[in-house]
């Protein structure tokens, strides 16, 4: 039995749409608003939701990027309206929705529509984390990049992601694909062999992804510069990754230039998570929340101490490292809420990356990111000794209370919940 959520204004609309899908078999939920379907969301991730565009409260399309911003559109949407327009569905597709019907809906086109979003709907829900930028952060370094990202998502000029492993160039570069187009993204370089070219066929109109250029053979680069023309005539934009070094490669001789300017048209660096540790916390819970609804794990929350933990990490594996972590800890804890001795469990189990370090702390990174890193473990450190009691914590730091406060903010430190004593 499916669960579908139909959020519509009119009464007479949900009603109507609920008795048909009910006689379907399906499990129905009705809002009226998009305030009502935020808390249906928020305690549920419905199979499929049909969607009014014009609401008195929130307009639909808000209610869809919403959703999409924060990693909770994790199912397929249907668009609905009276008064659609194409500029209005072409947006609404382009932020993730699965198709759009028109009012009065007919029942023969809502049913065939809610079919084949339902049997895809499997899919919709393992790709969505791809699809939006919340599982990257809000730091102004990622601020940045979604500017940056957003100027460049309806070009179709060739795009590198270049970063460290882990750091998400996956995700942006799902960001940039164009809904209902094709996504190929070979595993390795067989498919430049092939003769029918059957793969760089069935990328046309849409995104050839290709991971870790810099590991082909010269000789495969040499078959992905004769391609790359025809992929072009074929409306096909190629969305590559590479390592931040792969300038250094290619002025060293040890990746063909020509390749290297077609495929880098548009470069863009997407930052490590130490870079932008305040966004560690926000992540984790964001993972845990969709490792949950998929039934990885059980239901499980963060205690603020384990958020700090995770926090004041280095994160050598990045964000691929802290989902591994966030599902381990969640599966070793026996509560309901994730503590610092889950995470000191699994992180201790997790081989950092060689890098220069003075008493754990890194040294080859900016100047304000190590210091900022210092002053979160040390505060850390002493809001731990003190047991969360910010009177003694004062005292001990040398440093008036309202003073600590805004410090403690500025570096994204959240309190535990104690009473003073």
């Amino acid at each position: 039995m499916s669960q579908i959520l139909v959020v519509d204004d009119e009464i007479g609309i949900r009603e109507l749409l609920s008795e048909i899908l009910s006689d379907e078999g399906h499990q129905v939920r009705l809002a009226q608003n998009a305030a009502e379907a935020r808390q249906v969301r928020s305690r549920t991730r419905p199979d499929l939701v049909l969607l009014d565009i014009w609401m008195p409260d929130t307009d639909g399309i808000t209610l869809l990027r919403e959703w999409a911003s924060t990693g909770q559109l994790t199912m397929p949407v249907v668009m609905m309206s009276g008064h659609g327009t194409i500029e209005t569905a072409v947006e609404a597709t382009r932020i993730g929705a699965y198709a759009f019907l028109e009012k009065p809906v007919a029942m023969q086109k809502l049913l065939v529509t809610v079919g084949k979003a339902l049997a895809q709907q499997a899919t919709v829900a393992a790709a969505q984390p791809a699809h939006s930028l919340a599982f990257l952060g809000r730091a102004p370094i990622v601020s940045d990049l979604r500017e940056r990202l957003e100027r460049v998502r309806d070009l179709r000029n060739a795009v590198l992601l270049t970063g460290d492993p882990g750091c998400g160039k996956g995700l942006c570069a799902r960001y940039l694909h164009r809904a209902n187009t094709a996504w190929i993204a070979p595993t390795d370089a067989g498919f430049l062999n092939d003769p029918e070219r059957r793969e760089l066929a069935a990328a046309a109109d849409g995104t050839l992804f290709l991971r870790r250029v810099d590991r082909l053979a010269p000789a495969d680069q040499e078959a992905l510069t004769r391609v790359l023309p025809a992929l072009a005539q074929a409306n096909t934009r190629v969305v590559s990754t590479a390592p931040p070094d792969l300038p250094e490669r290619v002025a060293e001789g040890n990746f063909d230039s020509r390749l290297y300017a077609t495929l880098a048209a548009i470069s863009l660096r997407v930052p490590a998570l130490a870079e932008h540790p305040e966004d560690v916390p926000e992540i984790a819970k964001l993972v845990l929340e969709r490792l949950s609804e998929s039934r990885a794990v059980p239901a499980r929350s963060f205690g603020t101490a384990a958020l700090n933990q995770l926090r004041l990490y280095r994160w050598p594996g990045n964000l691929t490292q802290l989902e591994s972590v966030v599902r381990s800890a969640a599966l070793v804890t026996d509560g309901a809420e994730i503590g610092p001795a889950d995470v000191s469990v699994t992180l201790n189990r997790m081989p950092d990356a060689p890098t220069a370090s003075l008493g754990g702390l890194a040294l080859d990174t900016k100047l304000r990111t190590a210091r900022d890193a210092f002053e979160r473990a040390y505060f850390a450190h002493h809001i731990a000794i003190e047991g969360g009691n910010m009177s003694r914590v004062a005292d001990r730091v040398g440093l008036e209370r309202t003073h600590l406060y805004r410090k403690l903010k500025q570096l994204g430190i959240t309190l535990p919940r104690k009473p003073e004593g």
